[in-house]
């Protein structure tokens, strides 16, 4: 690897779950704005919904969710009654519409309990047209048992994602979630026993004390599963966001050099264990859907990150969740007293979010292709000097490919593909947003 890659590994960039990104979000879009924009939507447009349980039995120092601990049950039954009443709110303004997908996010939402998880679906059922063709849940495998997984087969559940992140004992303790081999598996069997048999893990490179062996071993060992989706993060370091990162021995991270080569070694061994590379970070089965709609170019990203989703609205539901509309983006309050307030006085919990303009759906779209295919039609947007001058160093490495009609990454070029989105992003660098490494 040259120096110079090096050197962009170090930059920082958004994600891009969405654009413009969340931190551009403002308190000019409020319950007022939503509201209208959920009454704009035609009788046939589509529903994405999207649940998030923000609370955790104990918080992980890698952890980039918004969430918090909680060990007694009274704070998740209120808050289970809150996810009810903004169902009902949402509802009132969307009768007509066909809901396509549902996603349980946290945190941790098993939390709610089997009784819960239940009664809440059940809401759903009865206040939208409910017809998912996906119905997702996140879990935690160490709190995986034969009650909730009976449970989430009865309430409709495809698909599981369960957070792995790494199997080596030794990174186990320094990011402060200990969880064997045996206990992964252990879940996965209850869940397969269930009828939910398309699983995803999530795996994690850069982590403190974690070698490129360590990560070896993970896959091999997640790989013995037969998990149909892998998802390979890198630990996004950001401890003025998130404080209780401060717990991760930061001098114990690996470097840039060295996290792009575990991230280049990591898809090297899942490329050979037959798995489908997927945009940045993403890896699935020959047959599994988001392979397929990779293939067909109809992948698409949201705040969930890739997905095969293409509902015409996402409504998030619940503290800080946020939804997508043809209009723009919201979040609710992130905040529980917050959005409490807002529930129970029987308003939309909304505080944030942006109108989209022309410029922004254009760039947006260009957004996303790139970090779903690795290449964008530039169609009449063309390039401008701002975009040519961004992209003009990845360029000069090899790793774009440029002219006035087309951009596209190089296969060395790949990982670097948010500095490449980054450079159609006019809101980056107004505001004092922070951003992760871009590998």
């Amino acid at each position: 690897m040259t120096s110079k890659a090096c050197i962009f590994a170090e930059q920082a960039a958004p994600r891009y779950t969405s654009y413009p990104t969340a931190p551009h979000f403002t308190a000019a879009v409020g319950p007022e704005t939503y509201a209208g924009w959920l009454e704009e939507l035609p009788d046939e447009a589509t529903l994405s919904l999207y649940l998030h349980v923000p609370f955790c039995a104990e918080l992980c120092h890698y952890c980039g969710c918004h969430t918090k601990v909680v060990r007694r049950r009274e704070p998740i039954e209120a808050y289970a009654g809150l996810l009810e009443r903004e169902v009902d709110l949402l509802a009132a303004r969307t009768a007509q519409q066909t809901v396509t997908s549902i996603h349980w996010g946290g945190g941790t939402p098993s939390m709610l309990g089997p009784d819960r998880l239940i009664a809440l679906s059940d809401r759903l059922a009865a206040a939208f047209n409910c017809a998912p063709a996906e119905h997702a849940i996140e879990l935690d495998p160490r709190h995986i048992d034969r009650p909730l997984v009976q449970a989430l087969g009865k309430i409709g559940v495809t698909r599981a994602s369960l957070g792995v992140q790494e199997f080596a004992p030794h990174v186990q303790h320094a990011i402060g979630r200990i969880q064997p081999f045996e206990q992964v598996a252990a879940g996965v069997g209850m869940l397969r026993e269930a009828g939910i048999g398309n699983l995803n893990f999530d795996l994690m490179y850069g982590l403190p004390h974690q070698s490129a062996d360590d990560i070896g071993r993970s896959i091999s060992l997640a790989h013995q599963l037969t998990p149909s989706r892998i998802a390979l993060f890198g630990y996004a370091h950001v401890p003025w966001l998130k404080t209780h990162q401060r717990l991760v021995d930061a001098a114990a991270l690996p470097g840039a050099s060295e996290r792009l080569a575990q991230a280049e070694a990591a898809r090297e061994m899942l490329v050979s264990l037959g798995y489908v590379p997927i945009g940045l970070d993403h890896f699935a089965r020959p047959g599994d859907g988001l392979a397929l709609a990779a293939a067909a170019g109809r992948l698409r990203r949201n705040f969930q990150g890739y997905t095969t989703d293409n509902a015409d609205a996402l409504l998030g539901i619940g503290a800080s969740a946020i939804g997508g509309l043809p209009r723009g983006f919201v979040q609710n309050a992130p905040d529980i007293a917050g959005y409490a307030r807002s529930v129970e006085n029987g308003r939309l919990a909304t505080v944030r979010g942006i109108a989209f303009t022309a410029d922004d759906r254009q760039r947006g779209r260009i957004i996303e292709r790139l970090m779903c295919d690795f290449a964008a039609e530039l169609d009449d947007f063309g390039v401008d000097s701002a975009v040519a001058e961004a992209l003009a160093p990845l360029a000069a490495e090899g790793l774009v490919t440029i002219d006035n009609r087309r951009v596209a990454m190089t296969q060395a070029g790949r990982p670097f593909v948010r500095l490449a989105a980054a450079a159609f992003d006019t809101y980056l660098g107004k505001g004092a947003a922070r951003h992760s490494r871009a590998v």
